[in-house]
């Protein structure tokens, strides 16, 4: 049994024609495909990068050959083009690119550039992009110009200036906006300066907006949303086929896939082989924080560190992973919960293994509440469980009870003498002693899991509550959806009460002791 929950992919055809067109092994997981029918400038911009000591990278060639995609007229078929990258990729030398060919390729363009702050701006302004033209062939072609909250690097043949800007709301005010570049967009709380450039660019045809960023935390609002935004932007188009006029790019490593093995970092990391060697990412493994890592180099999202609940002893999981094991047949109990705000369902199952340990597992967990009980009627034939356990009315999972009845998933006729695959209803005092019996089988090491993420991220996440002295999960205080936890933690309880009996052979008092 495994988990339904899984990040989205593109069609297999996506990275074979990437591979095939660009030489690019890596594509990213949300991006948009080059349209093949259209001229594209991604080939003058390559050219630029050559003279500019950093020869473009195949996801480089892919993101600005589709970016600079034109229309029938020659205009910019996409106006806005969002990079979601992780550190050390080569995102600078493509925004440096970026710039210079357009200072370049038209007359009187205005480029601003936009990092952190205006200090970050600035020192990347001269420090980086000044520096590298300085240093290529084209260095006769610019000259620079450094005087205090004017500064400009100017491309007197054409009379195009790069120039910076602050994080502020009168970012991009002036003269119209040719190409506004909002780069570390993790570090914007807010979408000030996309409303500061947007209204600049109206006039000018060939105007685009790029933003750019390595993952964030849940304080970068911005970057969040627009991530969110390209990722289901993607999603829609593949179903459709009718591509908005936005692009976007983002390499991501899911969850479920490994930091420390190389595998994961060759499918997230663009630029891995390239200009990045795979010793660099292993130290940098070592020497950041987990969680950091994750941000700078798998491009997820850094959340706060839930707080250690003292009733929940998390720091027992990790010693209970068995990847290996497995549920037994006809020594099984399944148990459904439902997340607080109704958002997911998650069916746990609980297995007592030959060993006497008992295997925990969620089997799926899914979008809303309206597959449950399908699910449940299927799982039942298929394994016939001890029991299928819920939480009693009061609960989220409360409302599916009447349903699982209508389905032919009931409580026993006869209380004192259940059937397998009847339905276990859980009372309050149920629920209480099912929590405090988990915590003494993860504290006794008589239980096992796969390490999957939702679980994982639930036992991490869970908080608590107190009923008189004992205590129960909370859904309310926890940082997480604890519905995982809360199944498995359910099912074990249906498995030790139900097995003995549904079953005189079903020993399993060794297991609760």
């Amino acid at each position: 049994m495994t988990t339904t929950s899984e990040t989205w992919r593109p069609p297999t055809e996506f990275a074979e024609d990437l591979k095939e067109r660009y030489g690019l092994t890596c594509p990213p997981r949300w991006g948009t495909p080059r349209n093949p029918a259209r001229k594209s400038l991604g080939p003058k911009l390559w050219k630029v990068m050559e003279k500019l000591g950093a020869p473009p990278m195949p996801w480089q060639r892919y993101v600005t050959d589709v970016a600079l995609e034109l229309d029938e007229d020659g205009v910019f078929v996409h106006r806005e083009a969002g990079l979601s990258v992780s550190r050390q990729q080569g995102k600078t030398e493509l925004v440096l690119g970026l710039q210079v060919h357009r200072a370049m390729a038209w007359h009187r363009q205005n480029i601003i550039y936009a990092a952190q702050d205006r200090n970050m701006a600035r020192q990347r302004w001269e420090d980086e992009f000044w520096e590298k033209i300085s240093d290529s062939d084209l260095a006769k072609r610019a000259r620079i110009r450094k005087s205090n909250g004017n500064e400009k690097i100017l491309w007197p043949a054409t009379r195009s200036r790069m120039g910076i800007t602050a994080n502020t709301e009168s970012a991009g005010h002036g003269p119209a906006l040719d190409l506004g570049i909002i780069d570390e967009a993790f570090k914007h709380e807010d979408d000030r300066l996309e409303q500061a450039f947007s209204p600049a660019m109206t006039t000018r045809p060939m105007a685009q907006l790029w933003w750019a960023s390595a993952g964030g935390t849940t304080k970068s609002v911005w970057l969040n949303k627009k991530r969110a935004i390209g990722r289901a932007l993607i999603e829609q188009a593949w179903k459709t086929g009718e591509w908005p006029g936005v692009c976007y790019f983002e390499w991501f490593a899911p969850e479920d896939m490994p930091r420390d093995d190389p595998a994961t970092w060759y499918a997230t990391l663009p630029a891995l082989g390239h200009t990045v060697t795979e010793a660099v990412i292993a130290a940098e493994l070592v020497k950041l924080d987990p969680a950091e890592f994750d941000r700078a180099y798998l491009n997820r999202t850094r959340k706060p560190t839930p707080p250690t609940d003292p009733n929940v002893p998390k720091g027992k999981w990790p010693g209970l992973v068995d990847k290996a094991s497995k549920p037994v047949p006809h020594r099984v109990a399944l148990a459904v919960d439902v997340a607080q705000d109704r958002a997911s369902s998650s069916i746990g199952v609980a297995s007592l293994r030959e060993d006497g340990t008992v295997h925990l597992e969620v089997v799926a967990r899914r979008p809303g509440t309206d597959w449950v009980v399908p699910a449940l009627v299927k799982l039942r034939a298929l394994w016939n469980p001890v029991a299928v356990a819920i939480a009693s009315t009061g609960t989220p999972a409360g409302s599916l009870i009447d349903d699982l009845a209508a389905a032919g998933i009931d409580a026993p006729e006869d209380k004192d003498h259940p059937q397998r695959g009847d339905l276990a209803v859980m009372r309050s005092g149920d629920i209480t002693e099912a929590c405090g019996q988990l915590a003494d089988a993860m504290n006794q090491g008589t239980a096992v899991h796969l390490d999957q993420v939702p679980l994982t991220a639930a036992v991490n996440g869970a908080r608590t509550r107190r009923v008189g002295d004992a205590w129960v999960l909370d859904r309310t205080a926890s940082h997480v959806d604890i519905a995982p936890l809360c199944a498995v933690t359910f099912a074990r309880w249906a498995l030790l009460i139900r097995g003995p009996q549904v079953e005189e052979d079903y020993d399993i008092g060794d297991s609760f002791a």
